[in-house]
């Protein structure tokens, strides 16, 4: 099943350009750190494979020091990407591309980066000083596959996390743009239950908001051997892919520049 993924119609995501001064974005930069060749290794909680997309799951898959074949392959050259704005950087494999301003930016500054691997497919789009704002109408079916904190991007005292999740199931598909698979950075907490709002990846960041991450999109995201599996199966295929240790590896890297 092949499906381009959007928002909820449930969910109200408002980006616009906020009001204010701030100096001209100079041109991005990107070089290549000296020690990038170790894969993160922190504790993250995991759907087992056979679990119903439907359910909660709570597995923790620990890291550890011994490589994997996944860990292994994702060893290759990696580069440091630091946006226009000299604001945030991350990390990314040398042979994908970051087109930075990706679009038109709000009066007051900010990012919009778009990453890509090799092929010129859209992998994730970092922005900032975005506005939002949720509604939570409705609540569906959801899965995280897996979730991992970021405290260095911590705002406050609120310290966002990496999240892939799914929203509807095959009994219960929910409005018309789900099921629904994304992954990226959120404040929000982790759902409890069995169902959870519309999904919400974005985090706190002045001067208001930003988001790092992408809805899965079989198109884009390429998961051999899936094409004939049902959309949230393909979403947890993809884990297993190497370019979505990539991508993990890469959202979880962002960190402020310098």
């Amino acid at each position: 099943m092949r499906r381009s993924r959007g928002l909820f119609p449930a969910l109200i995501l408002v980006g616009v350009a906020v009001a204010g001064c701030g100096p001209q974005a100079g041109q991005p930069t990107v070089t290549t750190p000296a020690a990038t060749s170790t894969a993160p290794s922190p504790s993250a909680t995991a759907a087992p494979p056979s679990a119903s997309p439907s359910a909660v799951q709570t597995a923790t898959a620990t890291a550890t020091a011994e490589p994997t074949a996944t860990t292994t392959a994702t060893k290759a050259a990696w580069k440091t990407f630091t946006t226009a704005d000299g604001q945030l950087a991350f990390d990314l494999p040398s042979a994908w591309s970051v087109r930075d301003p990706a679009g038109e930016l709000p009066e007051g500054g900010g990012a919009f980066a778009e990453v890509t691997n090799e092929a010129g497919r859209p992998l994730a789009t970092l922005r900032t000083n975005m506005a939002t704002g949720s509604t939570c109408m409705e609540k569906y079916p959801f899965s995280e596959f897996e979730s991992q904190q970021m405290p260095a991007l911590a705002q406050n005292g609120d310290v966002p996390r990496y999240v892939f999740e799914t929203r509807g199931d095959a009994t219960a598909p929910g409005p018309a743009d789900t099921p629904a698979a994304a992954y990226g950075i959120t404040t929000v907490e982790a759902p409890t239950g069995d169902t959870a709002c519309p999904i919400f990846h974005f985090f706190t960041w002045p001067p208001t908001a930003a988001m790092f991450g992408a809805f899965y999109n079989p198109d884009n995201n390429r998961t051999p051997g899936s094409e004939s599996l049902p959309y949230l199966e393909q979403a947890r295929k993809y884990m297993d892919t190497t370019e979505y240790q990539n991508i993990r590896r890469m959202i979880t890297s962002l960190r402020p520049a310098g």
